[in-house]
């Protein structure tokens, strides 16, 4: 009897023997193609990681580009970049009677005029405060907001630029002056009131020079 079981087991660990190369063969199978797939997993992630950064990398660039052909455009309307000297035709010229006045209207452009806008700043305020009925108000609005561009400080230029336009709207800077406004709201990356002040410009002054840049800065966005 002991000697039939023994002859069993010795059957059935022959039959395992005989199994285990094949059954060993199945699951370096299933190993190697798990293997691939996690490889080419991993391939299209990366594909769509550098895609993704690659898309990223462009937008980037485009609006870089945007913003530089904005301040080009401002530049040419009167509103400088930082640390650039301006054209000394690109003021106006309004003249009053009173000549004090006037010389405090002067000195404050002249001061725009070679390009110290932290200057420009204060005597801008400074005439604005004391003769906020002048007829060269506006202008001085105007300057006042540019300088502000200038030195940066976005916030203070959308301030000034877009009260100027509002109280003045047919004054023949206003549009420039939302179009600044719309170069400092940019700035600030405040894209959704860049457009709607750009399409302000061209609603309410759709002849303006302005109003043309305004067209092209809308096509972009």
């Amino acid at each position: 009897m002991r000697l039939r079981q023994f002859a069993t087991c010795l059957a059935i660990g022959a039959s395992l023997v005989a199994l285990s190369p094949s059954a060993l063969a199945f699951t370096d199978s299933e190993a190697r193609q798990a293997i691939i797939e996690l490889r080419q997993q991993l391939r299209t992630l990366s594909e769509t990681s550098q895609n993704a950064s690659l898309q990223l990398a462009q937008r980037i660039d485009m609006l870089e580009q945007e913003i530089a052909r904005l301040r080009a455009m401002i530049e040419e309307l009167g509103g400088p970049r930082a640390g650039q000297l301006v054209d000394s035709s690109a003021p106006a010229t309004e003249q009053v009677e009173d000549i004090k006045e006037q010389s405090a209207f002067d000195g404050a452009m002249d001061r725009y005029r070679q390009g110290d806008f932290k200057e420009a700043i204060q005597s801008l305020t400074a005439f604005i405060t004391l003769y906020p009925d002048s007829t060269l108000a506006p202008t001085a609005q105007f300057y006042l907001g540019s300088s502000n561009y200038a030195e940066k400080d976005f916030r203070g230029a959308i301030t000034v630029l877009k009260a100027m336009a509002a109280e003045n709207p047919q004054h023949p800077r206003a549009p420039d002056a939302l179009l600044v406004a719309a170069g400092s709201e940019f700035e600030l990356n405040d894209r959704a009131a860049a457009k709607a002040t750009l399409q302000e410009i061209v609603s309410k002054y759709p002849d303006s020079i302005a109003a043309q840049a305004a067209g092209q800065r809308l096509q972009l966005l």
